[in-house]
């Protein structure tokens, strides 16, 4: 894994919509998609660092375009091997 990419939302469309946006915006893998709770999901994606800072930027701007709310955002570039484990 070289990079992993999280975007967080209120509300699985808005996720939905973000996990759309960053597969088409860069060459990623959809990793997980977990439910947090209180309506919160966050999608995870790996992929190449260039490519999985594209995604998450596109993946930033999807859900307030569809009127979701956008809760947070993170690139981890060169994760260490025990986090894979965790995912």
């Amino acid at each position: 894994m070289q990079s992993i990419g999280l975007v967080e939302t209120r509300s699985l469309v808005a996720a939905l919509e973000a996990l759309d946006a960053m597969c088409k915006a860069a060459n990623v893998r959809l990793v997980d998609l977990k439910r947090v709770g209180s309506g919160l999901v966050t999608v995870i994606v790996d992929g190449d660092v260039a490519a999985v800072q594209a995604a998450v930027a596109a993946g930033k701007e999807a859900p307030t375009l569809t009127g979701g709310e956008l809760i947070a955002a993170n690139v981890i570039p060169h994760p260490h091997a025990e986090l894979t484990q965790i995912l």
